[in-house]
Protein backbone atom coordinates (compact mmCIF):
# COMPACT_ATOMS: atom_id res chain seq x y z
CA UNK A 1 0.00 0.00 0.00
CA UNK A 2 1.75 3.23 -1.08
CA UNK A 3 1.23 6.24 1.38
CA UNK A 4 1.81 10.08 1.27
CA UNK A 5 4.45 11.25 -1.36
CA UNK A 6 6.92 12.40 1.53
CA UNK A 7 7.79 8.58 1.90
CA UNK A 8 9.40 8.40 -1.98
CA UNK A 9 13.16 8.81 -2.63
CA UNK A 10 14.56 11.21 0.18
CA UNK A 11 16.70 13.46 -0.57
CA UNK A 12 18.97 13.17 2.27
CA UNK A 13 20.95 10.18 3.60
CA UNK A 14 18.12 7.98 5.07
CA UNK A 15 19.79 8.42 8.51
CA UNK A 16 19.39 11.99 8.47
CA UNK A 17 15.68 11.15 8.84
CA UNK A 18 16.05 9.44 12.54
CA UNK A 19 15.12 12.83 14.12
CA UNK A 20 12.16 13.39 12.82
CA UNK A 21 10.82 9.75 12.72
CA UNK A 22 11.54 9.66 16.10
CA UNK A 23 9.36 13.14 16.82
CA UNK A 24 6.51 12.05 15.07
CA UNK A 25 6.39 8.64 17.01
CA UNK A 26 6.09 10.61 19.89
CA UNK A 27 3.63 13.05 18.71
CA UNK A 28 1.77 10.21 17.96
CA UNK A 29 2.04 8.71 20.97
CA UNK A 30 0.66 11.86 22.93
CA UNK A 31 -2.22 12.87 20.43
CA UNK A 32 -3.54 9.52 19.36
CA UNK A 33 -6.38 11.04 17.11
CA UNK A 34 -4.10 13.30 15.24
CA UNK A 35 -3.13 12.11 12.27
CA UNK A 36 -0.46 13.43 9.61
CA UNK A 37 -2.41 16.12 7.21
CA UNK A 38 -2.43 14.74 3.55
CA UNK A 39 -2.35 16.99 0.41
CA UNK A 40 -2.82 16.54 -2.97
CA UNK A 41 -3.95 18.28 -6.33
CA UNK A 42 -6.42 15.57 -7.33
CA UNK A 43 -8.26 13.16 -4.37
CA UNK A 44 -10.19 10.36 -6.31
CA UNK A 45 -12.64 8.42 -4.07
CA UNK A 46 -12.95 4.39 -5.06
CA UNK A 47 -9.54 3.01 -7.28
CA UNK A 48 -12.08 1.23 -9.43
CA UNK A 49 -12.62 1.17 -13.19
CA UNK A 50 -13.12 4.87 -13.27
CA UNK A 51 -10.97 6.05 -10.43
CA UNK A 52 -7.87 3.73 -11.86
CA UNK A 53 -7.98 5.69 -15.56
CA UNK A 54 -8.12 9.11 -13.38
CA UNK A 55 -5.39 8.37 -11.54
CA UNK A 56 -3.21 7.09 -14.46
CA UNK A 57 -3.93 10.06 -16.63
CA UNK A 58 -3.78 13.00 -14.37
CA UNK A 59 -0.51 12.10 -12.86
CA UNK A 60 0.74 11.01 -16.48
CA UNK A 61 2.22 14.67 -16.96
CA UNK A 62 3.91 14.58 -13.98
CA UNK A 63 2.75 18.31 -12.83
CA UNK A 64 -0.03 17.13 -10.69
CA UNK A 65 -0.23 15.02 -7.61
CA UNK A 66 -2.84 12.43 -7.37
CA UNK A 67 -4.18 9.93 -4.09
CA UNK A 68 -6.45 7.61 -4.75
CA UNK A 69 -8.71 6.17 -1.43
CA UNK A 70 -9.79 3.05 -1.71
CA UNK A 71 -12.35 1.08 0.83
CA UNK A 72 -10.86 -2.33 -0.36
CA UNK A 73 -7.49 -4.12 -0.75
CA UNK A 74 -5.44 -5.13 -2.67
CA UNK A 75 -6.32 -6.94 -5.65
CA UNK A 76 -2.89 -9.34 -5.34
CA UNK A 77 -5.04 -12.88 -5.38
CA UNK A 78 -5.14 -15.51 -7.51
CA UNK A 79 -8.75 -15.83 -7.90
CA UNK A 80 -8.99 -11.98 -9.10
CA UNK A 81 -6.13 -12.37 -11.81
CA UNK A 82 -7.34 -16.19 -12.76
CA UNK A 83 -10.52 -15.24 -15.53
CA UNK A 84 -12.67 -17.62 -14.16
CA UNK A 85 -12.26 -16.78 -10.41
CA UNK A 86 -14.86 -14.71 -10.37
CA UNK A 87 -17.45 -17.83 -9.31
CA UNK A 88 -14.91 -17.36 -6.56
CA UNK A 89 -15.09 -13.97 -5.65
CA UNK A 90 -18.91 -13.60 -6.03
CA UNK A 91 -19.59 -13.99 -2.18
CA UNK A 92 -16.39 -12.93 -0.82
CA UNK A 93 -17.15 -9.93 1.73
CA UNK A 94 -12.96 -9.19 1.69
CA UNK A 95 -13.58 -8.45 -2.19
CA UNK A 96 -16.92 -7.31 -2.52
CA UNK A 97 -19.19 -4.64 -1.35
CA UNK A 98 -21.93 -7.50 -1.51
CA UNK A 99 -25.33 -5.42 -1.61
CA UNK A 100 -28.54 -6.78 -1.50
CA UNK A 101 -32.33 -4.28 -2.80
CA UNK A 102 -35.23 -3.91 -0.90
CA UNK A 103 -37.92 -6.32 -1.83
CA UNK A 104 -39.37 -6.06 -5.53
CA UNK A 105 -42.98 -5.60 -6.54
CA UNK A 106 -41.99 -6.46 -10.08
CA UNK A 107 -39.88 -9.59 -9.56
CA UNK A 108 -42.40 -10.70 -6.98
CA UNK A 109 -41.28 -9.16 -4.28
CA UNK A 110 -37.55 -11.04 -4.03
CA UNK A 111 -34.90 -9.34 -3.26
CA UNK A 112 -31.46 -9.06 -5.72
CA UNK A 113 -27.97 -9.42 -4.53
CA UNK A 114 -25.44 -6.59 -5.92
CA UNK A 115 -21.56 -7.97 -5.98
CA UNK A 116 -20.06 -4.75 -6.28
CA UNK A 117 -15.96 -4.71 -6.25
CA UNK A 118 -14.42 -3.44 -2.86
CA UNK A 119 -10.64 -3.94 -4.02
CA UNK A 120 -8.47 -2.11 -6.65
CA UNK A 121 -9.67 -2.13 -9.74
CA UNK A 122 -13.51 -2.46 -8.27
CA UNK A 123 -15.73 -3.87 -10.10
CA UNK A 124 -12.96 -5.00 -12.72
CA UNK A 125 -12.02 -7.27 -10.41
CA UNK A 126 -14.47 -9.04 -9.71
CA UNK A 127 -16.62 -8.99 -13.21
CA UNK A 128 -17.08 -11.66 -15.52
CA UNK A 129 -15.13 -9.40 -18.18
CA UNK A 130 -17.39 -9.17 -21.61
CA UNK A 131 -16.12 -6.28 -23.30
CA UNK A 132 -18.79 -3.97 -24.87
CA UNK A 133 -19.15 -0.37 -25.87
CA UNK A 134 -22.61 -0.51 -26.93
CA UNK A 135 -24.45 1.08 -29.57
CA UNK A 136 -23.55 4.42 -31.24
CA UNK A 137 -27.34 5.37 -30.97
CA UNK A 138 -26.51 4.99 -27.44
CA UNK A 139 -23.80 8.10 -27.21
CA UNK A 140 -25.90 9.81 -29.77
CA UNK A 141 -28.95 9.85 -27.38
CA UNK A 142 -26.75 10.88 -24.84
CA UNK A 143 -25.89 14.35 -26.61
CA UNK A 144 -29.26 14.61 -27.66
CA UNK A 145 -29.95 14.53 -24.22
CA UNK A 146 -28.29 18.05 -23.96
CA UNK A 147 -24.93 16.58 -23.05
CA UNK A 148 -22.48 18.31 -25.78
CA UNK A 149 -19.81 16.08 -26.49
CA UNK A 150 -20.78 13.15 -25.67
CA UNK A 151 -21.77 11.87 -29.05
CA UNK A 152 -20.63 8.90 -30.80
CA UNK A 153 -18.08 10.63 -32.51
CA UNK A 154 -17.01 12.77 -29.59
CA UNK A 155 -15.97 9.03 -27.41
CA UNK A 156 -15.07 6.67 -30.06
CA UNK A 157 -11.65 8.02 -29.75
CA UNK A 158 -11.19 7.37 -26.22
CA UNK A 159 -12.88 4.25 -26.31
CA UNK A 160 -9.72 3.39 -29.17
CA UNK A 161 -7.12 5.48 -26.52
CA UNK A 162 -7.97 3.25 -24.08
CA UNK A 163 -8.24 -0.36 -25.44
CA UNK A 164 -5.40 -2.72 -27.64
CA UNK A 165 -7.39 -4.72 -29.05
CA UNK A 166 -5.94 -8.47 -29.84
CA UNK A 167 -7.21 -8.35 -33.62
CA UNK A 168 -5.45 -4.96 -33.83
CA UNK A 169 -6.26 -2.00 -34.58
CA UNK A 170 -8.86 -0.09 -37.45
CA UNK A 171 -11.08 2.21 -37.42
CA UNK A 172 -13.23 1.56 -34.96
CA UNK A 173 -10.65 -0.70 -32.67
CA UNK A 174 -7.44 0.40 -30.83
CA UNK A 175 -4.06 -0.60 -30.82
CA UNK A 176 -2.06 0.87 -28.14
CA UNK A 177 -4.15 1.28 -25.06
CA UNK A 178 -3.45 0.33 -21.71
CA UNK A 179 -6.36 -2.41 -21.80
CA UNK A 180 -5.57 -5.38 -23.17
CA UNK A 181 -8.69 -6.95 -24.94
CA UNK A 182 -8.74 -10.66 -25.89
CA UNK A 183 -10.53 -12.88 -28.59
CA UNK A 184 -10.57 -16.20 -27.08
CA UNK A 185 -12.82 -17.38 -29.67
CA UNK A 186 -10.64 -20.25 -30.30
CA UNK A 187 -10.98 -21.82 -27.13
CA UNK A 188 -14.53 -21.69 -26.74
CA UNK A 189 -16.13 -24.19 -27.01
CA UNK A 190 -17.67 -25.91 -30.23
CA UNK A 191 -21.39 -25.87 -29.31
CA UNK A 192 -21.31 -22.15 -29.34
CA UNK A 193 -21.26 -23.19 -33.31
CA UNK A 194 -24.67 -24.87 -33.03
CA UNK A 195 -25.64 -21.86 -31.46
CA UNK A 196 -24.66 -19.55 -34.33
CA UNK A 197 -26.27 -22.28 -36.87
CA UNK A 198 -29.27 -21.82 -34.90
CA UNK A 199 -29.04 -18.47 -34.52
CA UNK A 200 -28.94 -17.80 -38.68
CA UNK A 201 -31.76 -20.16 -39.02
CA UNK A 202 -33.70 -18.06 -37.39
CA UNK A 203 -32.39 -15.51 -39.52
CA UNK A 204 -29.78 -13.54 -37.26
CA UNK A 205 -26.85 -12.68 -38.90
CA UNK A 206 -22.94 -13.68 -37.36
CA UNK A 207 -20.92 -10.87 -36.15
CA UNK A 208 -17.37 -11.19 -35.76
CA UNK A 209 -17.03 -8.17 -33.67
CA UNK A 210 -20.03 -6.57 -31.75
CA UNK A 211 -17.54 -3.70 -31.07
CA UNK A 212 -16.90 -2.63 -34.57
CA UNK A 213 -18.91 -1.05 -37.21
CA UNK A 214 -22.12 -2.44 -35.93
CA UNK A 215 -23.08 -4.50 -32.73
CA UNK A 216 -26.15 -6.23 -34.26
CA UNK A 217 -25.89 -9.69 -34.59
CA UNK A 218 -24.64 -12.95 -33.28
CA UNK A 219 -21.05 -14.06 -32.29
CA UNK A 220 -18.32 -14.55 -29.84
CA UNK A 221 -17.66 -12.37 -26.62
CA UNK A 222 -14.46 -10.88 -26.08
CA UNK A 223 -12.84 -10.44 -22.87
CA UNK A 224 -10.51 -7.81 -21.03
CA UNK A 225 -7.62 -10.57 -20.29
CA UNK A 226 -3.94 -10.48 -21.16
CA UNK A 227 -1.93 -13.29 -21.31
CA UNK A 228 -4.44 -15.28 -19.64
CA UNK A 229 -4.91 -13.35 -16.90
CA UNK A 230 -7.40 -10.82 -15.89
CA UNK A 231 -6.73 -7.10 -17.42
CA UNK A 232 -8.93 -5.28 -14.66
CA UNK A 233 -8.46 -1.03 -14.62
CA UNK A 234 -5.96 -1.91 -11.38
CA UNK A 235 -3.56 -3.86 -13.76
CA UNK A 236 -4.38 -1.67 -16.99
CA UNK A 237 -4.02 1.68 -15.32
CA UNK A 238 -3.57 2.09 -11.34
CA UNK A 239 -0.12 -0.40 -11.18
CA UNK A 240 1.51 1.65 -13.88
CA UNK A 241 0.69 4.84 -12.66
CA UNK A 242 1.90 3.65 -9.28
CA UNK A 243 5.37 4.27 -10.25
CA UNK A 244 5.19 7.28 -10.66
CA UNK A 245 6.41 10.02 -7.89
CA UNK A 246 3.32 11.80 -8.28
CA UNK A 247 0.43 8.94 -7.56
CA UNK A 248 -0.36 7.14 -4.30
CA UNK A 249 -3.29 5.28 -3.28
CA UNK A 250 -4.12 4.25 0.22
CA UNK A 251 -6.44 1.03 0.87
CA UNK A 252 -9.02 0.39 3.39
CA UNK A 253 -10.11 3.91 3.72
CA UNK A 254 -13.56 3.90 4.09
CA UNK A 255 -15.21 7.70 2.82
CA UNK A 256 -17.41 9.18 5.68
CA UNK A 257 -17.52 12.37 3.81
CA UNK A 258 -16.27 15.36 1.66
CA UNK A 259 -14.70 18.40 3.06
CA UNK A 260 -16.21 21.93 1.73
CA UNK A 261 -15.10 25.82 2.49
CA UNK A 262 -18.62 27.08 1.27
CA UNK A 263 -19.55 25.55 -1.22
CA UNK A 264 -16.36 24.26 -2.84
CA UNK A 265 -14.73 20.95 -2.09
CA UNK A 266 -11.71 21.14 -0.94
CA UNK A 267 -11.07 17.95 1.07
CA UNK A 268 -12.35 14.42 1.82
CA UNK A 269 -12.63 12.57 5.33
CA UNK A 270 -12.33 8.65 5.47
CA UNK A 271 -11.61 5.89 8.26
CA UNK A 272 -9.02 3.57 8.49
CA UNK A 273 -7.75 1.46 10.99
CA UNK A 274 -10.55 2.87 13.34
CA UNK A 275 -8.78 6.45 13.06
CA UNK A 276 -10.61 9.76 11.30
CA UNK A 277 -8.42 11.06 8.66
CA UNK A 278 -8.81 13.59 6.24
CA UNK A 279 -6.82 14.85 3.25
CA UNK A 280 -6.90 18.09 1.81
CA UNK A 281 -6.95 18.61 -2.30
CA UNK A 282 -5.97 21.62 -3.71
CA UNK A 283 -7.59 21.37 -6.88
CA UNK A 284 -10.46 18.63 -6.99
CA UNK A 285 -12.07 16.19 -5.45
CA UNK A 286 -13.43 13.55 -8.05
CA UNK A 287 -15.95 10.69 -6.71
CA UNK A 288 -15.80 7.54 -8.65
CA UNK A 289 -17.36 5.59 -6.20
CA UNK A 290 -19.47 3.58 -8.63
CA UNK A 291 -23.41 4.18 -8.90
CA UNK A 292 -24.28 2.82 -5.44
CA UNK A 293 -21.44 4.41 -3.27
CA UNK A 294 -21.57 8.06 -4.98
CA UNK A 295 -24.68 8.77 -4.26
CA UNK A 296 -24.10 7.75 -0.97
CA UNK A 297 -21.27 9.99 -0.37
CA UNK A 298 -23.30 12.58 -2.07
CA UNK A 299 -25.81 12.63 0.30
CA UNK A 300 -23.80 11.95 3.45
CA UNK A 301 -21.73 15.39 2.22
CA UNK A 302 -24.95 17.33 2.84
CA UNK A 303 -25.80 17.04 -1.51
CA UNK A 304 -28.69 15.66 -2.10
CA UNK A 305 -32.83 15.73 -1.53
CA UNK A 306 -32.86 18.67 1.31
CA UNK A 307 -36.12 16.41 3.15
CA UNK A 308 -34.20 13.12 3.12
CA UNK A 309 -30.79 15.28 4.31
CA UNK A 310 -32.43 16.65 7.43
CA UNK A 311 -34.35 13.59 8.42
CA UNK A 312 -31.08 11.89 8.96
CA UNK A 313 -29.64 14.95 10.19
CA UNK A 314 -27.62 16.02 7.96
CA UNK A 315 -26.88 19.54 7.22
CA UNK A 316 -27.85 20.18 3.50
CA UNK A 317 -25.20 22.01 1.05
CA UNK A 318 -26.66 21.62 -1.74
CA UNK A 319 -30.49 20.41 -3.03
CA UNK A 320 -30.14 17.86 -5.89
CA UNK A 321 -32.62 15.72 -5.72
CA UNK A 322 -31.76 13.40 -8.45
CA UNK A 323 -29.26 12.09 -6.37
CA UNK A 324 -29.77 8.27 -6.13
CA UNK A 325 -32.62 8.70 -8.30
CA UNK A 326 -32.84 7.21 -12.66
CA UNK A 327 -31.04 4.22 -10.88
CA UNK A 328 -31.10 1.79 -14.30
CA UNK A 329 -30.22 -1.61 -14.81
CA UNK A 330 -30.32 -4.36 -17.02
CA UNK A 331 -32.01 -7.50 -15.98
CA UNK A 332 -31.93 -11.23 -17.58
CA UNK A 333 -33.74 -14.69 -17.78
CA UNK A 334 -32.17 -17.58 -18.54
CA UNK A 335 -33.55 -20.83 -20.37
CA UNK A 336 -31.47 -24.02 -18.99
CA UNK A 337 -31.86 -27.26 -21.48
CA UNK A 338 -30.54 -30.99 -20.99
CA UNK A 339 -27.91 -31.96 -23.84
CA UNK A 340 -28.12 -34.91 -26.09
CA UNK A 341 -24.11 -33.95 -26.82
CA UNK A 342 -21.53 -33.24 -24.06
CA UNK A 343 -20.89 -29.64 -23.02
CA UNK A 344 -18.77 -28.20 -20.85
CA UNK A 345 -20.27 -29.96 -17.64
CA UNK A 346 -18.96 -33.14 -18.80
CA UNK A 347 -15.08 -31.74 -18.88
CA UNK A 348 -15.73 -30.21 -15.55
CA UNK A 349 -18.40 -32.19 -13.21
CA UNK A 350 -15.62 -34.97 -12.56
CA UNK A 351 -12.92 -33.77 -9.93
CA UNK A 352 -10.16 -35.33 -12.47
CA UNK A 353 -12.07 -32.75 -15.24
CA UNK A 354 -11.32 -30.27 -12.77
CA UNK A 355 -7.75 -31.11 -12.13
CA UNK A 356 -6.54 -31.14 -16.14
CA UNK A 357 -8.86 -27.93 -16.45
CA UNK A 358 -6.55 -26.33 -13.37
CA UNK A 359 -3.20 -27.87 -14.88
CA UNK A 360 -3.99 -26.67 -18.11
CA UNK A 361 -4.06 -23.43 -16.42
CA UNK A 362 -1.08 -23.18 -14.35
CA UNK A 363 1.53 -24.84 -16.99
CA UNK A 364 -0.08 -22.65 -19.79
CA UNK A 365 -2.56 -20.15 -19.01
CA UNK A 366 -5.34 -21.05 -20.95
CA UNK A 367 -8.19 -23.41 -20.74
CA UNK A 368 -11.61 -23.15 -19.09
CA UNK A 369 -9.92 -21.01 -16.17
CA UNK A 370 -8.47 -18.33 -18.31
CA UNK A 371 -12.12 -17.42 -20.27
CA UNK A 372 -15.29 -16.10 -18.74
CA UNK A 373 -18.15 -18.49 -18.88
CA UNK A 374 -20.51 -16.13 -21.44
CA UNK A 375 -18.55 -17.54 -24.40
CA UNK A 376 -20.91 -16.30 -27.24
CA UNK A 377 -24.28 -14.36 -27.49
CA UNK A 378 -25.37 -11.06 -29.89
CA UNK A 379 -27.96 -8.44 -29.91
CA UNK A 380 -30.97 -8.67 -31.56
CA UNK A 381 -34.60 -7.30 -32.27
CA UNK A 382 -37.33 -8.69 -30.61
CA UNK A 383 -38.98 -8.13 -33.49
CA UNK A 384 -37.86 -6.83 -36.99
CA UNK A 385 -39.77 -3.35 -36.90
CA UNK A 386 -37.46 -1.87 -34.13
CA UNK A 387 -35.55 0.50 -35.55
CA UNK A 388 -31.89 -1.22 -33.68
CA UNK A 389 -31.42 -4.28 -31.60
CA UNK A 390 -33.30 -4.30 -27.87
CA UNK A 391 -32.28 -7.69 -26.43
CA UNK A 392 -29.02 -9.32 -25.37
CA UNK A 393 -28.32 -12.78 -25.08
CA UNK A 394 -25.86 -14.98 -23.40
CA UNK A 395 -24.96 -18.42 -24.69
CA UNK A 396 -23.52 -20.87 -21.82
CA UNK A 397 -22.33 -24.43 -22.73
CA UNK A 398 -22.57 -25.30 -19.53
CA UNK A 399 -25.95 -25.24 -17.31
CA UNK A 400 -25.37 -25.21 -12.58
CA UNK A 401 -29.05 -26.06 -12.29
CA UNK A 402 -28.21 -28.11 -8.86
CA UNK A 403 -26.35 -24.88 -7.34
CA UNK A 404 -27.65 -23.37 -4.14
CA UNK A 405 -29.95 -20.59 -4.68
CA UNK A 406 -27.94 -17.37 -5.53
CA UNK A 407 -25.05 -19.10 -5.93
CA UNK A 408 -21.89 -19.07 -8.77
CA UNK A 409 -20.15 -22.12 -8.82
CA UNK A 410 -18.72 -21.91 -11.82
CA UNK A 411 -16.36 -24.69 -11.69
CA UNK A 412 -19.43 -27.14 -10.10
CA UNK A 413 -21.95 -27.82 -13.14
CA UNK A 414 -24.54 -29.96 -13.46
CA UNK A 415 -23.75 -34.14 -13.47
CA UNK A 416 -25.42 -34.52 -17.09
CA UNK A 417 -24.53 -32.47 -20.60
CA UNK A 418 -26.40 -28.55 -20.10
CA UNK A 419 -26.25 -25.56 -21.47
CA UNK A 420 -28.16 -21.77 -20.73
CA UNK A 421 -29.44 -19.57 -23.33
CA UNK A 422 -30.39 -16.15 -21.51
CA UNK A 423 -32.16 -12.85 -22.60
CA UNK A 424 -32.53 -9.27 -21.49
CA UNK A 425 -33.20 -6.06 -22.52
CA UNK A 426 -30.92 -3.60 -22.83
CA UNK A 427 -32.33 -0.31 -23.07
CA UNK A 428 -35.05 -0.61 -19.76
CA UNK A 429 -37.41 2.16 -19.37
CA UNK A 430 -38.02 1.12 -15.47
CA UNK A 431 -36.94 3.25 -12.78
CA UNK A 432 -35.41 3.23 -9.51
CA UNK A 433 -33.63 5.19 -6.48
CA UNK A 434 -31.40 4.68 -3.90
CA UNK A 435 -31.12 6.36 -0.85
CA UNK A 436 -29.08 6.45 2.55
CA UNK A 437 -31.13 4.80 5.68
CA UNK A 438 -28.78 6.56 7.83
CA UNK A 439 -26.21 9.14 8.75
CA UNK A 440 -24.10 6.18 9.86
CA UNK A 441 -21.22 5.83 6.44
CA UNK A 442 -20.83 2.29 7.46
CA UNK A 443 -24.63 1.40 6.76
CA UNK A 444 -25.71 0.09 3.90
CA UNK A 445 -28.21 2.26 1.67
CA UNK A 446 -31.56 1.45 0.53
CA UNK A 447 -31.40 0.01 -2.95
CA UNK A 448 -35.16 0.03 -4.96
CA UNK A 449 -34.04 -1.12 -8.71
CA UNK A 450 -37.95 -0.60 -9.90
CA UNK A 451 -37.95 -3.60 -12.35
CA UNK A 452 -40.53 -4.38 -14.48
CA UNK A 453 -42.25 -1.58 -13.68
CA UNK A 454 -42.81 -0.16 -17.33
CA UNK A 455 -45.16 -2.05 -18.98
CA UNK A 456 -42.66 -1.71 -22.70
CA UNK A 457 -40.21 -3.82 -20.25
CA UNK A 458 -42.40 -6.31 -19.16
CA UNK A 459 -43.56 -6.28 -23.52
CA UNK A 460 -39.80 -6.50 -24.69
CA UNK A 461 -38.84 -9.31 -22.42
CA UNK A 462 -42.21 -11.55 -23.24
CA UNK A 463 -40.35 -11.24 -26.51
CA UNK A 464 -37.34 -11.85 -25.73
CA UNK A 465 -37.97 -15.36 -23.91
CA UNK A 466 -40.04 -16.07 -27.09
CA UNK A 467 -36.97 -15.57 -29.24
CA UNK A 468 -35.57 -17.82 -26.44
CA UNK A 469 -37.76 -20.76 -27.54
CA UNK A 470 -37.72 -19.72 -31.30
CA UNK A 471 -33.96 -20.41 -31.40
CA UNK A 472 -34.17 -23.78 -29.34
CA UNK A 473 -36.83 -25.11 -32.14
CA UNK A 474 -34.26 -24.30 -35.17
CA UNK A 475 -32.72 -27.45 -36.11
CA UNK A 476 -29.19 -27.11 -35.08
CA UNK A 477 -30.20 -26.33 -31.63
CA UNK A 478 -33.40 -28.54 -31.72
CA UNK A 479 -32.08 -31.89 -32.98
CA UNK A 480 -29.64 -31.65 -29.78
CA UNK A 481 -31.90 -30.27 -26.73
CA UNK A 482 -33.37 -33.50 -24.97
CA UNK A 483 -35.75 -31.39 -22.61
CA UNK A 484 -35.77 -27.56 -21.76
CA UNK A 485 -35.36 -27.62 -17.94
CA UNK A 486 -36.31 -24.73 -17.12
CA UNK A 487 -38.92 -23.09 -16.97
CA UNK A 488 -40.07 -26.09 -19.06
CA UNK A 489 -42.46 -26.73 -21.88
CA UNK A 490 -45.79 -26.38 -19.88
CA UNK A 491 -45.27 -22.36 -19.42
CA UNK A 492 -46.69 -21.18 -22.88
CA UNK A 493 -49.03 -18.63 -22.47
CA UNK A 494 -48.23 -15.15 -22.38
CA UNK A 495 -49.64 -14.88 -18.90
CA UNK A 496 -47.48 -17.76 -18.07
CA UNK A 497 -44.34 -16.63 -19.28
CA UNK A 498 -44.68 -12.72 -17.64
CA UNK A 499 -45.22 -15.33 -14.35
CA UNK A 500 -42.06 -16.85 -14.81
CA UNK A 501 -39.93 -13.71 -16.09
CA UNK A 502 -41.10 -11.95 -12.63
CA UNK A 503 -40.21 -15.39 -10.64
CA UNK A 504 -37.02 -16.24 -12.22
CA UNK A 505 -35.41 -13.21 -13.71
CA UNK A 506 -32.28 -11.31 -12.16
CA UNK A 507 -29.68 -8.81 -12.61
CA UNK A 508 -27.11 -8.57 -14.97
CA UNK A 509 -25.44 -6.31 -12.43
CA UNK A 510 -25.56 -3.21 -14.50
CA UNK A 511 -26.43 -0.74 -12.23
CA UNK A 512 -26.30 2.99 -13.62
CA UNK A 513 -27.48 6.32 -13.65
CA UNK A 514 -27.97 7.70 -9.94
CA UNK A 515 -25.98 10.70 -10.65
CA UNK A 516 -27.29 11.47 -13.74
CA UNK A 517 -25.41 13.91 -16.07
CA UNK A 518 -28.19 16.56 -17.85
CA UNK A 519 -28.66 20.26 -18.34
CA UNK A 520 -31.47 20.16 -15.70
CA UNK A 521 -30.65 20.42 -12.29
CA UNK A 522 -33.96 19.09 -11.03
CA UNK A 523 -33.13 15.94 -12.03
CA UNK A 524 -29.37 15.34 -13.09
CA UNK A 525 -26.57 16.12 -10.76
CA UNK A 526 -23.61 16.54 -12.79
CA UNK A 527 -23.16 19.00 -16.35
CA UNK A 528 -21.53 17.63 -19.27
CA UNK A 529 -17.88 18.45 -17.71
CA UNK A 530 -18.80 15.52 -14.62
CA UNK A 531 -18.98 18.87 -12.45
CA UNK A 532 -21.50 18.70 -9.40
CA UNK A 533 -24.25 21.31 -9.46
CA UNK A 534 -23.79 24.24 -6.89
CA UNK A 535 -20.30 22.81 -6.14
CA UNK A 536 -16.98 24.26 -6.98
CA UNK A 537 -14.04 21.49 -7.10
CA UNK A 538 -16.42 18.53 -7.28
CA UNK A 539 -16.86 15.94 -9.45
CA UNK A 540 -18.72 12.38 -10.42
CA UNK A 541 -16.98 9.92 -12.97
CA UNK A 542 -18.43 6.59 -12.96
CA UNK A 543 -21.30 5.00 -14.48
CA UNK A 544 -23.44 6.83 -12.25
CA UNK A 545 -23.17 9.62 -14.83
CA UNK A 546 -24.37 7.87 -17.34
CA UNK A 547 -27.95 9.29 -18.72
CA UNK A 548 -29.06 6.34 -19.75
CA UNK A 549 -27.87 2.90 -19.70
CA UNK A 550 -26.00 2.00 -22.72
CA UNK A 551 -26.78 -1.13 -24.58
CA UNK A 552 -24.93 -4.09 -23.06
CA UNK A 553 -22.26 -4.73 -20.03
CA UNK A 554 -20.98 -1.62 -18.81
CA UNK A 555 -17.42 -1.75 -17.92
CA UNK A 556 -15.76 -0.87 -21.19
CA UNK A 557 -18.04 2.41 -21.14
CA UNK A 558 -16.92 3.19 -17.81
CA UNK A 559 -13.32 3.44 -18.79
CA UNK A 560 -14.17 5.53 -21.78
CA UNK A 561 -16.47 8.58 -18.97
CA UNK A 562 -13.14 8.19 -17.29
CA UNK A 563 -10.64 8.87 -20.61
CA UNK A 564 -12.86 11.68 -21.47
CA UNK A 565 -13.16 13.26 -18.14
CA UNK A 566 -9.66 13.14 -17.40
CA UNK A 567 -8.65 15.68 -21.00
CA UNK A 568 -12.12 17.63 -19.62
CA UNK A 569 -9.91 18.36 -16.44
CA UNK A 570 -6.57 18.57 -17.66
CA UNK A 571 -7.75 21.25 -20.23
CA UNK A 572 -9.37 23.24 -17.56
CA UNK A 573 -6.38 23.35 -15.60
CA UNK A 574 -3.82 23.75 -18.87
CA UNK A 575 -5.46 26.80 -20.21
Amino acid sequence: MHHAVLWRKPLWPWFLLYPAVLATIILFHFHPGRSVELEFDYVIIGAGSAGCVLANRLSANGKHSVLLLEAGGSDKRFWIQTPIGYGKTFYDPALNWMYMTEADPGINNRQSYWPRGKVLGGSSSINAMVYIRGQAADYDDWRDRGNQGWGWDDVLPYFKKAETSGDGGNQYRGADGPLHVSNVSSQHHPLCQRFFAAAQQCGFEFNPDFNGEIQEGVGYYQITTRDGKRMSAARAYLHPALKRHNCDVITHAHVTRILFSNNTADGVEFMQAGQSRQVKARREVIVSAGAINSPQILQLSGIGEISLLKNFGIDPLVDLPGVGHNLQDHLDCCYYYRSRVPTLNDQLYPWWGKMLAGMQYVLFRNGMLSLSINQAGGFIKSHPSRPRPNLQTYFNPMSYTAAAPGKRPLMQPDPYPGFVNSIGQIRPLSRGHLQIDSADPFEAVKIYPNYLSHVEDVTQMLEGVRLLRKLASCPQLEEIIEEEITPGVEVQSDADLIADIRARSSTVFHPTSTCMMGSDRKSAVVDNLCRVYGTQQLRVVDASVFPTVISGNTNAPVMMVAEKAADLILDKQER
